[in-house]
């Protein structure tokens, strides 16, 4: 079943500070800042919520297909895509912006000073959901605002249900926006700051989100998730980590092992519990996309986990 992954493509700039921000910058003198930090690590990472959740599911089977824009510095990022039998057929490039970039400079406290310039993902909305051919399947991430509002509305006209991930994009919506959208969208995925603030914005409880979808699923961090669906709820548990890395992209993960299980048809519990393993394997490497498995290991992790057979 080919998935249409709508959401964004970047490049992250990570680098470290050795030393404390707040040794250098005087808190009576913000108003003339101007400071320099010499970086004594830095790497490069692909990122982006469409390029992390194509990545994990391509990894688990899924035929993903990525509708993103990039900009006239995005071609290694098709190759990259193409390299790892990730359709781009959704892919439209901007030859006048740069590709999404964040540059995050850390310092030993993990505090984090980020600039983070959108480039062609503020155009994303050139891209069209009817342009693909042969989608069953979608989710709308975090994007550009106009190409997240299309991409929902075209995915409701087309009949493909899709999965809908606010994440990162969703103070940039009213409530009656957020509502629009939820109200075509079949699941909806959110961590549990992001369901408040979907409260908050809407004026709608937990329980009257979950009855305008089919599933609505919560992740907690360290705690798990939860999936209301049908007037039942499933508390999926977290899966203990090799090792803790780098949470960046995990959220990412476990949605492609979402879509993954929606795609087979799967109940809640085995669907959450897979998204649950996906997660635990991306959090014990740097980066997105850095974390390699195979369906062997996914199983191996999930019997260990829940003493069940996955496939």
């Amino acid at each position: 079943m080919r998935t249409l992954v709508c959401g964004s493509l970047a490049f992250d700039t990570i680098m470290v500070f050795p030393d404390r921000f707040a040794r250098h910058i005087l808190a009576d003198q913000t108003h003339v800042l101007s400071v320099a930090f010499q970086i004594s690590d830095m790497r490069r990472e692909w990122g982006g919520c469409a390029g992390n959740i194509a990545y994990n599911l391509r990894a688990l089977g899924g035929a993903p297909v990525v509708m993103a824009t990039l900009g006239q510095d995005g071609g290694a990022y098709r190759e990259r895509l193409a390299s790892l039998g990730i359709a781009t057929d959704g892919l439209t490039v901007i030859d006048s912006a740069y590709t999404a970039q964040a540059f995050i400079i850390t310092d030993l406290d993990d505090n984090q000073i980020t600039a983070f310039h959108p480039g062609a993902m503020n155009l994303s909305q050139t891209n069209r959901v009817g342009d693909v051919r042969d989608v069953s399947l979608g989710i709308v991430a975090p994007d550009g605002k106009d190409g997240m509002q299309q991409h929902a509305a075209q995915f409701a006209a087309a009949g493909i249900p899709f999965l809908f991930d606010p994440g990162q994009g969703l103070p940039l919506f009213t409530g009656a926006e957020l509502a629009t959208m939820i109200g075509q969208a079949s699941w909806l995925a959110v961590n549990d700051y992001e369901a408040r603030l979907l409260g908050e914005r809407t004026g709608w409880s937990i329980g009257e989100i979950a009855e305008r979808v089919d599933a609505l699923v919560i992740t907690l961090g360290g705690e798990g998730s939860v999936i209301h669906a049908g007037g039942s709820t499933w508390t999926i548990p977290a899966v203990p980590p090799t090792e803790l890395k780098d949470p960046t992209g995990c959220g990412d993960a476990y949605r492609a092992g979402l879509l993954y299980g929606i795609a087979q048809g799967w109940d809640w519990e085995r669907t959450g519990r897979l998204a649950s393993v996906i997660g635990a394997l991306k959090i014990a490497s740097r980066g997105g996309q850095n974390h390699v498995f195979t369906r062997e290991l996914v199983a191996a992790r999930y019997r260990a986990a829940f003493g069940q057979h996955l496939w």
